[in-house]
This record gives structure tokens, C-alpha cells and sequence, in this order.
């Protein structure tokens, strides 16, 4: 009897044992498929988005051809398209800006995490961030009428005494100072994407050990040595998927720019000149496009900018792993 009881017990114990391992096999296969469905639906959306643009813009690549990459030509009268002068002034904006923002949002989130007081990291931080949220638009319209003018005024006049004469940079920038161009809007992109560089570069600064900056500065160590040879090679991922973050946000951005570039389908050597890119081209013309050719011309232009976009991060993707490698032998 005694026996039996004992049985019992142990019986109904292992049943709860394997009814728990049946529902955590089964949740966990839940788990899985889900994760598994959402990877696919990202692919999915990503082969929709880019079927749905080389449909759309197959009329114009079979009309153009080669040459809608290499014309500055754009003239709706006539249907002669050519998109050299927006993919220009889209990748020399999005340079600018980037060459200019990276530098300061690092420099900002080094003094976050190492020199600035405890008390006002936190306000500081909080403000960087708050640039983040504040729209498009607002940006463009404080470019227009605030920062343009004081360009015309007193920046671009001055940049123009200093180097004229100089062999390449007097051609860089000639011209009548607008106030707006490409270089105006390629300062409106750096403000732009200014907060989201300096916000991730700072998030990747905490999680360095404090073991290793703390050994680093026991062996006697600069701040800037620290900075150079620990926290930055430790965070190096990070940092540069926050410059890829800005780097798509300067390419892809419109109203900003539309605002402050002047909208003139030319190249030009001057940065001062006025100019265009994919995104202003598109805005500015969208809901006036009228024919067939017109519209398929600006899907085109949404198409390769859609190839720029992956083509650097796809660069930006394979620079990481010859660096990981390279760290790893």
C-alpha cells in the first residue's frame, strides 16, 4: 500500500514535467516562427518596394537608357529627363554633411561620457536628443529664413574674398552668395542628422567596461588615448551603424532640403551654386507630372536612389567584416 501511494505521487509529478516541456517546446516553436515570418516579411516588403519602383521606372530606363544617368537635361516640355544633376547633388550634400556631422557628434559624445560633469550629462543629452524629434519641415523653414540669410550676409561673401584666386578652391566657391545651395543645405543636413549620430555614438560609449578605461588610465593614459586606442576600436560597430543611420537620413531627406537648395536641375563647381537632389526632384514635381514618361522618369529617380542607399550600406556591411577579420587574425 505503501508502495502504490508512493507511486502515485511520483506518476502525477512526471506528467506536470512533461506537460511543462510540451508547452515550452511549443511556445518556443511559436517564438521561432514568428521571428522566422517577421525576417521574411522584411524581405518581402524589400523585393515589393523594389519590384514595385523598376516597374514603375521600366518605361524611362527603356526610353533613356545608359544616358538618364549620365544627362543633366531635365525639361518636362520637351520629355527630355536626365537625373545626373539630382544623384549629384544628392551624394555631395549627403557627403558634406556627413564629414561635417561625424567629427562633432563623436567630439559631443566623448565630453558626454568622459569630461562633461556628472550633473549635466543628463540635461545635455536630453537636449541633443530633443533635436532628434523636431520635424523636417521646421528645419527647412529655419533654413530659409534664418540661416540662408545670415549666409548671404556674412558667411558666403567672406568665403568668397578669402579664396579668391586660390587655384580649385576659387572655383569651389564662386559665385553671387544666394544664401541658399548645396553647401546651405548640406549644413541643414549635418544640423539634421547631428543628434542621431551623436545619441548612438553616445549609447555604445557606456557599454565600454570600466575595467578597461580604468586600466588604461592606471598605466597613465590621456583621455584622448583612452578615446582612441579603447573606446573607440571597443565601439566601432556601433559607431558606424550610427553613421549609417545618419548617412540614410541625409540621403533620403526632403522637405529640408527642397526648402534651402534652390532647385536647379545643373551641376555646378561651386558649392554656392543652386542644385537638387532625388528627393527635392521628386516632391517638387510629383503631383505635376502629367505624362506617362514624367512620372515613370521620377519612379527612375526613386529607384536609384533606392540602389544608392543599399549599395553604401551594403559597403558600409563588408568594411565591418575586413575590419573584424582583420581585428580577428
Amino acid at each position: 500500500m505503501t508502495i502504490a501511494s508512493d507511486a502515485m505521487p511520483s506518476s502525477a509529478a512526471a506528467r506536470a514535467r512533461e506537460a511543462t516541456v510540451r508547452r515550452f517546446a511549443l511556445t518556443d516553436a511559436l517564438f521561432r516562427g514568428l521571428t522566422r515570418a517577421s525576417a521574411i516579411l522584411v524581405l518581402v516588403i524589400l523585393g515589393g518596394v523594389a519590384i514595385s519602383l523598376f516597374a514603375g521606372s521600366w518605361q524611362a530606363l527603356s526610353s533613356f537608357g545608359f544616358s538618364f544617368l549620365t544627362t543633366e537635361s531635365w525639361n518636362p516640355v520637351t520629355e527630355k529627363f536626365g537625373a545626373l544633376a539630382p544623384i549629384y547633388g544628392t551624394l555631395v550634400t549627403a557627403a558634406i554633411a556627413i564629414l561635417i556631422a561625424v567629427p562633432i557628434g563623436i567630439g559631443i559624445a566623448v565630453f558626454l561620457t568622459e569630461l562633461c560633469p556628472r550633473p549635466l550629462r543628463r540635461p545635455i543629452g536630453i537636449a541633443v536628443e530633443l533635436l532628434a524629434g523636431i520635424p523636417s519641415i521646421i528645419y527647412g523653414i529655419w533654413g530659409l529664413f534664418v540661416f540662408a540669410p545670415f549666409l548671404q550676409t556674412a558667411i558666403q561673401p567672406f568665403i568668397i574674398n578669402v579664396f579668391h584666386g586660390v587655384p580649385g578652391l576659387s572655383s569651389l566657391f564662386a559665385g553671387p552668395p544666394y544664401g541658399i545651395g548645396l553647401l546651405t543645405s548640406a549644413l541643414i543636413l549635418a544640423i539634421m542628422v547631428l543628434p542621431f549620430i551623436t545619441s548612438i555614438t553616445k549609447d555604445v560609449f557606456d557599454t565600454v567596461p570600466a575595467v578597461l578605461k580604468e586600466s588604461a588610465y592606471g598605466i597613465g593614459c590621456t583621455t584622448w588615448e583612452v578615446t582612441r586606442r579603447v573606446v573607440i576600436p571597443y565601439t566601432r560597430i556601433g559607431i558606424m551603424g550610427g553613421v549609417m543611420l545618419g548617412l540614410g537620413r541625409a540621403l533620403g531627406e526632403t522637405m529640408a532640403v527642397t526648402f534651402v537648395i534652390g532647385n536647379a536641375h545643373r551641376i555646378s563647381a561651386s558649392l554656392f551654386a543652386p542644385g537638387t537632389t532625388i528627393s527635392a526632384t521628386i516632391a517638387n514635381e510629383f503631383t505635376e507630372a502629367d505624362g506617362d514618361l514624367y512620372t515613370s522618369s521620377l519612379v527612375s529617380l526613386g529607384l536609384i536612389l533606392f540602389v544608392i542607399t543599399f549599395l553604401i550600406l551594403a559597403a558600409a556591411r563588408y568594411m565591418l567584416m575586413r575590419i573584424d577579420a582583420r581585428t580577428g587574425a
